[in-house]
């Protein structure tokens, strides 16, 4: 009779990459530690897919993460000696040719490892069919682009564990959701099974927790004072996961940062819409009853996520290019610095409309101006207009990048014909360069051929569900009158008294709020509705601002919609991605007791 498998109690993720150009030390860090079974690197984004395809194009070894190969040369020989798998999206749009790569190297270091692909992510063969089904933008309703750059499903986690069940010590992928690199190393471990939706719920959170790197650790924290004094040598993050879906957030001992409630609340909140409904390839999430505990210094207890069936299909990304845009700064200073940028680029735009037109060019379809230095983001609510420096920001979107060179030939001469103290201009004359939009789509998963190592994926069987109902969002159908103060009240920018964190999910933005004592819950209740938080953001919002209650972390999730002027490289502006919204709403005055 044969034995039982035997499975640990206990795996152990670190994740040592949160981008593509995030520290070298992540990895090795984490490696060093010896506190880790499974190294994860998230290096994908939206747009490295359309630049991945752009220089697979070019050339067809190109096309995946180009830094992986070196990093695994360099660790190979500690994750063979451990025992630590890895598991990564660097594959991009070409995981074949990022196997090759390090295949070679391996064993040029005569270190066998065996390397897996998942691939089937890439649907530009499929293109005409997709368009056949007349496939609709999930926000906006648009046709499916002519021409796409890129296009790729968000695959799930059970194709990673079926490499690793078969013997893989490296997985690539190409695109799939960014827990999926935590979540497959537990499927494989634990033997949770397609239908253990809460088990599968926890296991995504864990890899939402740990996929932005030292995000979880303390970076880009609220109180980032608290952790300053460690910046240059942040830890990595680990999550201690166990069989029952709960885990341990922690990071390698000796090194910088902060593994508390607050940081790792911060990261549970970044990027995600409505928590009772956060849609996974393998399940839906409900993150709304998550419970953290301080369970020791840098050790903090995370437990609660359920999860329910998930839908029948996969949210792809594509992207194209739709015109050209070009963009510039210029450094400005003096009594009126705002003033004098504002008439600058005033100045600018009028002139290069002149030219543009005498050249029989059609107008610019978007402009956009920002006085940074004067608090431009924070729009109507700026305390800075009488600042003496200021960086002038003028960008640009046209159709024919021959228009923009006359921006870019017109962007430099007012250094000597308009205002003293222009300068700066340290890049040269701005160029124009193609604007890359995204488009995203759901597609049916039966229409995504999973492969791996070549041979056809099945994937487990479930029912899948209809789009969840999730909860119900209290929603901006008016602006709120601000009441007048009452003798006893205080007035208090809202960071006294919450943290928080912002992200993008395109062209929308989610602003986590959550209060940094249970009893200040009420007032953030009553008073940042989302007819206010609306209102205090106006100069950024198009769409409608939408609040989810989030009761396990005492706090609310905002979800801005048409906030990012199309976001990612289809804004113009400095902040396309909204990183600093949270810090900008941190100024939200709040009503107290006084005492």
């Amino acid at each position: 009779m044969s034995q039982p498998e035997t499975r640990k109690s206990l795996v152990r993720i670190g994740c040592g990459a949160g981008f593509w150009g995030d520290s070298a030390e992540g990895p090795k860090q984490l490696v060093d530690s010896g506190a880790i079974d499974y190294l994860i690197l998230d290096y994908l984004a939206e747009i490295t897919m359309s630049l991945l395809a752009r220089a697979r194009a070019k050339d067809a070894a190109l096309g995946y993460a180009t830094d992986l190969p070196g990093v695994v040369a360099r660790l190979a020989p500690q994750l063979k000696a451990q025992g630590i798998k890895l598991v990564t999206n660097a594959g991009g749009v070409n995981p074949q040719a990022c196997k090759a790569a390090i295949e070679a190297r391996l064993q040029a270091l005569n270190i066998d490892l065996k390397v897996s692909i998942v691939t089937g992510d890439d649907l530009m063969p499929q293109v005409e069919a997709l368009r056949s089904r007349d496939v609709r933008e999930m926000f906006s309703g648009d046709a499916f682009p002519a021409q796409p750059w890129s296009a790729n499903a968000y695959l799930g986690a059970f194709p990673i564990a079926a490499a690793l069940d078969a013997g893989a010590d490296i997985v690539l992928t190409g695109r799939c959701v960014d827990s999926a690199l935590a979540l497959g190393p537990l499927i494989h471990e634990f033997g949770w099974k397609a239908d253990d939706y809460d088990l599968l719920s926890a296991g995504s959170l864990a890899g939402h927790v740990v996929e932005c790197g030292a995000q979880a650790t303390g970076g880009v924290s609220t109180d980032w004072r608290e952790v300053a004094d460690d910046w240059d040598r942040m830890g990595f993050p680990i999550a201690e996961c166990r069989a029952d879906g709960g885990f341990v957030v922690t990071k390698p001992a000796g090194t910088g940062g902060r593994v508390v409630v607050d940081t790792v609340a911060e990261q549970i909140v970044y990027e995600i819409g409505d928590p009772a409904a956060y849609l996974l390839p393998d399940v839906t999430c409900d993150f709304t009853n998550v419970q953290l505990t301080q369970i020791g210094p840098d050790r903090v207890d995370v437990r609660g996520a359920r999860g329910s069936a998930p839908t029948a299909q996969y949210k792809t990304s594509t992207t194209y290019q739709d015109g050209f845009r070009c963009s510039g700064t210029m450094l400005i200073g003096g009594v009126d610095a705002v003033a004098k940028a504002e008439a600058v680029a005033a100045a600018i735009l009028k002139r290069t409309r002149r030219l543009m037109t005498e050249a029989g060019f059609a107008d610019y379809r978007r402009t956009d101006v920002e006085v940074l230095g004067a608090e431009a983001n924070w729009g109507a609510n700026s305390r800075a207009r009488g600042t003496r420096e200021v960086l002038l920001k003028i960008a640009v979107h046209h159709d024919n990048a021959k228009a923009l060179d006359v921006f870019g030939r017109e962007f430099i001469p007012p250094a000597t014909s308009m205002v003293q103290s222009i300068t700066g201009f340290s890049g040269g004359r701005p160029s124009a360069t193609p604007l890359v939009r995204l488009f995203s789509c759901l597609v049916d998963k039966t229409l995504v051929p999973i492969e791996v190592d070549g041979r056809p994926f099945e994937a487990p069987a479930v029912r899948y569900q209809a789009a969840p109902a999730g909860s119900t969002p209290q929603r901006a159908t008016a602006t709120d009158a601000a009441a007048a103060l009452a003798p006893a009240e205080a007035t208090v920018p809202l960071i006294q008294i919450a943290y928080g964190r912002s992200g993008d999910k395109g062209d929308s933005a989610n602003i986590g709020v959550l209060a940094r004592k249970p009893e200040y819950l009420p007032l953030l209740r009553e008073q940042l509705t989302a007819a206010a938080v609306r209102a205090y953001l106006a100069h950024f919002v198009d769409g409608e601002v939408l609040r989810y209650d989030w009761p396990g972390l005492n706090g609310f999730n905002f979800l801005l919609t048409q906030a990012l002027g199309g976001g990612g490289t289809a804004s113009l502006r400095y902040d396309p991605q909204g990183k600093m919204l949270a810090q900008v709403l941190m100024d939200f005055p709040i009503r107290m007791p006084a005492r």
